[in-house]
């Protein structure tokens, strides 16, 4: 650290540089805009960094080693020398006879964990043969139905030689359920079970939607699942806490930073509230955070979501675990950022951003497939995606030492910036009641649309550059094959749940959504009641209306 003294040289010499070499300059070129920010609405970019813009940092307090609090360098001591990030390529399409191809093909490739997309309907708690599904099923992702989907997809894939991240979020226990028990097929220990569950509701009521049930018997669902892995599957990331939905809708680093942590408050603290005790929970819950385009701001952003995580939680709850305290959290390239417009130029942002992850410390990454603003990737544009990966483990020196940019001046100014603003934004939650409260309120959504018209109106003026949409552009676009979901693929799907229903035992599944119905009129943890009703071959479907009955379904502005 430098003294008083020498920082005030420091400083006086930045004024006297500027006075002599960049004033001239300025009065003759001028330069390529009257102010630079990390983003919209982001913080301020300074044309020089040096040792007084960071003069208040503390090693000890604000840095620490890697492994060591506040985590602010990373959570293990060994960074990716030890081991790589899991590369989670996001899978999932039509049937799951097809995504269970893909699966093998991506395990072939070099792929280290899986990632699991399921279509609209089932997002939606639906079954494909449902009058919502219609010409949806498949598209997003895999139509799941009942076990016997889930059996397909993980055929010839042993549960305990994965990790298996699932992106859904109101039906996150009935798919967990679905996943215990194939685990349960393959003789597999259920505390050698390892993946993820997104299970973020506080989210899909900000930016994605694709909700069911009212916060408050989401919230317990989500804890009943918190109690009953912290038991069963100790392994299993319990929530994946997104910013990421967040960021595509529009906002800023500091935002989705704000927003996600203020949701992760919020789930800790019901949980408590319900019984648990925070340890109990703690050390499995995780975070998916979104991979930008600006790559230091991204940096930063990761940075302090590690150290303000470890701040927040010893403060607030005060554990006695210290993984309690540790953000460990995936990554996913920003899908808002491709174009349909020279879909080429979509491999070189996803690499950067895939960078900028890798910086950051990321514990696992997907990165998206050039072709993913026209359709679901091919099998080409999924090994490029994973290529980029494996050239940045194996290739860029990206992996060799831990927290690269450590102790750059502007870096480390940036991660105070943008942790200050994220505390500024929690402060104004706090003021509203908390998470719940703001979002009910609507409050949360208005800042992250009101940051969106910000941005695209600058793109729409040429303030922001978007390589080949506003500039750089080209008359002709190349072919290029899409993938597909076909009407034969859709009919496939509901004739196979029509065969299901046919094959099972009727007064099995009646007597299990019976005991489901019953246990969500009391107190009793939903876990086993789910699980029960799924190896009936019990339909997502009908599990979930079960629950619409009891619990009701969420409209915007709290109604029901």
């Amino acid at each position: 650290m430098f003294d008083p003294d020498e920082l005030e040289e420091i400083r006086a010499s930045k004024a006297e540089w500027h006075e002599a070499e960049v004033e001239p300059v300025l009065e003759r070129f001028g330069e390529r805009k009257e102010t630079f920010t990390t983003d919209t609405g982001g913080q301020e970019v300074d044309r020089l960094y040096t040792p007084a813009d960071v003069d208040d940092i503390d090693y000890e307090a604000d840095l620490g080693n890697p492994g060591e609090p506040p985590y602010t360098r990373g959570v293990y001591s060994t960074g990716y020398r030890g081991r790589l990030w899991t590369m989670r390529q996001y899978a999932g399409f039509s049937t799951p006879e097809d995504t269970n191809e893909r699966y093998h093909y991506l395990l072939d490739q070099g792929q280290t964990g899986l990632s699991m997309a399921f279509d609209l309907p089932t997002q939606m708690g639906y079954d494909s043969d449902a009058d919502m599904a219609a010409g949806e099923i498949g598209k997003a992702g895999v139509a799941i139905d009942s076990l016997a989907d889930m059996e397909t997809v993980f055929e010839g894939i042993p549960l305990d030689e994965v990790s298996t991240s699932m992106t859904i979020n109101a039906p996150a226990s009935v798919l967990l359920a679905m996943y215990i028990a194939v685990g349960d097929q393959q003789g597999v220990d259920r505390k050698e079970l390892r993946g993820t569950i997104q299970n973020d509701l506080l989210k899909e009521y900000i930016a994605r939607n694709t909700y069911i049930y009212p916060p408050e018997p989401s919230m317990r669902i989500i804890t009943d699942i918190f109690e009953f892995c912290a038991a069963e599957t100790p392994k299993f990331n319990t929530i994946s806490i997104s910013g990421y939905h967040i960021r595509e809708a529009g906002s800023t680093a500091a935002q989705e930073l704000a927003f996600t942590l203020g949701n992760g408050i919020e789930y800790v603290e019901t949980a408590i509230e319900a019984g648990l005790d925070v340890d109990e929970f703690a050390p499995q819950l995780s975070f998916f955070f979104n991979g930008h385009n600006n790559i230091f701001e991204e940096v930063a952003k990761f940075r302090a979501a590690r150290r303000m995580w470890h701040d927040i939680i010893e403060a607030r709850f005060d554990p006695d675990d210290p993984a309690s305290k540790q953000l460990k959290f995936h990554t996913q390239t920003a899908g808002s950022m491709l174009t349909a417009q020279q879909i080429e130029n979509n491999v070189v942002r996803v690499a950067y951003q895939a960078l900028a992850a890798v910086l950051g410390g990321t514990q696992s990454l997907h990165t998206n497939g050039k072709d993913e603003a026209l359709a679901l990737p091919t099998e080409e544009s999924v090994r490029t995606a994973l290529r980029t990966q494996q050239i940045l483990a194996h290739e860029s020196g990206a992996a060799d030492t831990i927290d690269p940019l450590a102790g750059s001046y502007y870096v480390e100014s940036l991660t105070d910036e943008v942790e200050d603003e994220a505390y500024d934004i929690l402060d104004e939650v706090e003021e509203r009641g908390g998470m719940l409260e703001a979002v009910d309120q609507q409050w949360v959504q208005r800042q992250i649309q009101d940051t969106a018209f910000d941005r695209q109106k600058e793109i729409e003026e040429k303030d922001r550059i978007i390589v080949g949409v506003n500039e750089f552009e080209v008359d002709e676009e190349p072919e290029m094959d899409v993938q597909e979901i076909t009407e034969e693929d859709q009919q496939r799907q509901i004739d196979h749940l029509e065969t299901v229903r046919d094959e099972r035992d009727d007064e099995a599944v009646d007597a299990a959504l019976e005991a489901l119905r019953d246990a969500t009129r009391s107190d009793q943890n939903l876990m086993p009641f789910i699980i029960d009703a799924v190896k009936a071959y019990a339909t997502v479907g009908e599990i979930c209306n079960v629950m619409r009955d009891e619990f009701g379904e969420y409209q915007p502005g709290g109604a029901v």
